[in-house]
């Protein structure tokens, strides 16, 4: 069997440049306007570059945003969840034509990621974007408030793209293009693949649900999020060095790849079920794991919303498919892993995870029962921590000294 299509039916389309064109590109971006992206934009723009976003060719047009927003899909119908857009101020908007270039421009460094071709400058109605696609318009819920605090203007047009930004120099091998993922499920003779989301270290929940998928499927991408997170979550290279510890030692070899890629969360809960469903088709995964409460934050989302949008989605909107999975948790009583839909028992003999109690427990210095992640794991997270701690206490010392 082959592995599903990327999205859109056709070839993979990256957008980032090589060669000699991506030289030329890189001198003639120099002379242009420079325009800075918000962390979320550069993202965006990375994605594009190594056809994680494929087939989409650049920043939205207002009809493709209303279209995402209140239809699930683009102007010319193809089927996307979140408006993907580039945003600036009034004033520099003015100061751009149609269809004038201008080079964007990495928030942090100063690097220039892509050049844009202006095709269409248009203002939104930003509440409305945020009750479609987040169902609030909260400004305590993270999405909402990035989305408020964006630009008056949108910027629309193709982009091409001149670099990855930091992620290859610094995740090397673990920082993957959906052309390398796809290419190492085949040399692995893996067709029927699963995708795990994370932006967490994986404790036992985690590692039950990654094992109940590859009951059925040939192997699981474990898939982290290498871009923003929320303060106190856990950087992506201890994730990294933990999953690769836990996949060495629970796992049976040749059935994990772990990987990351160069997204922030947007914390939208079902709509960011859909778009990790069909950027993980680019990556060549047929099956997403859903589990409870995907991509949310707070209590924005029921437990099970984004299990329920994929059914409410139109028929062949995706190919990659979600893999349901209800309530995970240690059973005192089963004597091990079990989930809602096979462990008979109450409440009280059942050990709830979630890496939020996880983190809590650790900066805390809590003890961490057995049952909630593996030794090996805690060893490398606990370092962290102290490591953490010991930087407090030496601003603490240099603070006392002044």
């Amino acid at each position: 069997m082959a592995l599903v299509n990327p999205h859109g039916g056709g070839p993979l389309k990256p957008l980032l440049l090589a060669g000699e064109a991506l030289q030329a590109e890189l001198a003639r971006a120099q002379a242009l306007p420079k325009l800075k992206v918000s962390s979320r934009e550069k993202g965006d723009i990375i994605m594009m570059g190594i056809g994680g976003f494929t087939p989409l060719d650049g920043f939205m047009t207002r009809s493709d945003w209303q279209g995402v927003c209140d239809g699930l899909k683009t102007a010319n119908g193809l089927f996307w969840p979140i408006p993907i857009t580039l945003s600036t101020s009034q004033a520099i908007a003015d100061s751009l034509q149609t269809g004038a270039e201008v080079a964007l421009v990495d928030p942090d460094g100063g690097e220039i990621l892509a050049t844009l071709r202006i095709t269409e400058k248009y203002a939104i109605d930003k509440a409305h974007e945020c009750a479609m696609v987040f169902k609030t318009t909260d400004l305590e819920h993270p999405g909402v408030r990035m989305v408020m605090e964006q630009g008056e203007v949108n910027l629309a047009g193709p982009v091409k793209v001149l670099s990855q930004g930091e992620f290859p120099a610094k995740y090397g091998e673990l920082f993957m293009t959906p052309a390398q993922t796809r290419a190492r499920f085949e040399a692995m003779g893996w067709s029927r693949v699963a995708a795990f989301q994370t932006r967490n270290p994986m404790h036992r929940s985690h590692e039950y649900l990654a094992k109940v998928a590859i009951e059925t499927c040939d192997g699981v991408l474990i898939h982290s999020l290498l871009g923003n997170l929320k303060p106190g979550d856990i950087p992506a290279e201890v994730r990294a060095r933990a999953i690769a510890t836990l996949a060495e030692k629970y796992f049976v070899r040749n059935t994990v790849l772990q990987a990351g890629y160069p997204l922030d969360m947007r914390y939208a809960g079902p709509r960011e079920a859909l778009l990790h469903a069909l950027f993980r088709q680019n990556y060549g995964c047929s099956h997403l794991i859903v589990g409870r409460d995907h991509a949310g934050v707070g209590s924005y989302y029921g437990p099970f919303d984004a299990h329920r949008i994929f059914d409410e989605i139109p028929k062949g909107a995706l190919e990659t498919q979600p893999l349901k999975i209800d309530w995970t948790f240690w059973c005192y009583r089963c004597g091990g892993m079990a989930s809602a839909r096979t462990c008979p028992h109450g409440d009280e003999d059942r050990l709830l995870l979630s890496g939020t109690k996880l983190r809590k427990m650790l900066s805390e210095g809590d003890d961490v029962p057995a049952e909630f992640s593996r030794p090996e794991v805690l060893e490398i997270l606990r370092e962290y921590y102290a490591g953490l701690t010991e930087k407090v206490e030496v601003k603490l010392v240099g603070h006392s000294a002044r």
